[in-house]
């Protein structure tokens, strides 16, 4: 079974790109026209909504499979529309698959025994039942999984991952402002929370590095605290970094390049509002927004290489 990480490490090389577009999808900031033609198809109903986020998020895809190594689903923004919006969801990623691009669902995920096997099975090893073997209704490349509960909670979504190809990224130090709260406490035995976590996915990463010099077990990182980036790629030094909040949160170049080696591997950087919203009014036409948001992920990808020292 194919690395995860060679074959990301495989997508930024052909691309020379080290970004991810994070699809976070909300109806009221859609083009007019987009929900227009929604309401003309299934009336003012969540079926409406479903397809209209299953339709913008193929724009986006269209506009950025070139340009991005890799998509993110933020799964939230689907499972508040009911069954409609899982299937949205599952249609999405099953075409940004047959666009070429790697896809990753943020689910933050986590929890024990046969409870995080169940969450396995929906989007990264499918599951079993009347004597035969179904594929995953929400398969995706990577997983983003909470590692609050302990290593026997994160087990069964790293050893699926494996087995299937698979990849997952461990929250460790997040974007928000309040991540502070809890993962910069101190320890009574030294050091922080989050250098706990990243003790923790060290060791899981350790016995699966793929060619590239990465393992499948990557790391959360935000992109917008950069002062913490240098000292926990120390820490994680075979985990790929996915290092979301650039843009809308406030990240930017500054401190990426820590992140990455000398070849420009070992990270992807992710932008959602920033590029998908890029064309601001919804009364932009389909055109000024597929030219808005190609152009926004263009952008990002040069900004993003422009900060990375690679040889």
């Amino acid at each position: 079974m194919d690395n995860f990480a060679d074959r990301l490490s495989d997508a930024i090389c052909r691309k020379a790109s080290r970004v991810m577009v994070g699809i976070d999808p909300v109806p009221d900031r859609f083009p007019s026209c987009l929900m227009s033609a929604a309401g003309r198809r299934h009336g003012r109903s969540r079926r409406a909504v479903a397809w209209a986020l299953q339709e913008f998020g193929r724009l986006v895809i269209d506009e950025v499979h070139q340009v991005a190594a890799a998509v993110k689903f933020q799964v939230a923004f689907y499972e508040q529309w009911g069954v409609p919006g899982w299937a949205a969801l599952a249609s999405s990623l099953g075409y940004a698959r047959r666009r070429g691009l790697l896809t990753v669902v943020d689910a933050k995920r986590g929890d024990i025994g046969t409870t995080a096997q169940a969450y396995a099975g929906a989007f990264l090893e499918g599951t079993g039942g009347y004597g035969r073997s179904f594929p995953p209704p929400f398969a995706a490349d990577a997983l983003t999984i909470n590692p609050f509960l302990g290593t026997d909670a994160m087990a069964p979504l790293v050893d699926a991952a494996i087995a299937n190809g698979r990849g997952v990224f461990v929250l460790v130090k997040t974007s928000n402002p309040g991540s502070s709260d809890l993962q910069d406490r101190s320890l009574t035995g030294g050091g922080t929370v989050t250098g706990a976590v990243a003790q923790l996915v060290t060791e899981l990463a350790a016995p699966h590095v793929g060619d590239c010099g990465y393992s499948p077990v990557g790391a959360v990182v935000g992109a917008t605290f950069p002062e913490v980036i240098a000292a926990l790629r120390q820490s994680m030094p075979q985990s790929f970094f996915l290092l979301p909040g650039y843009g809308a949160q406030g990240g930017g170049p500054a401190g990426l390049a820590a992140a990455f080696d000398r070849q420009g591997l070992g990270a992807v950087v992710s932008s959602s509002r920033g590029v998908i919203y890029a064309y601001g009014a919804v009364s932009a036409t389909l055109d000024e927004v597929r030219s808005s948001i190609a152009q926004a992920a263009r952008d990002f990808r040069d900004q993003v290489n422009a900060a990375v020292h690679r040889c």
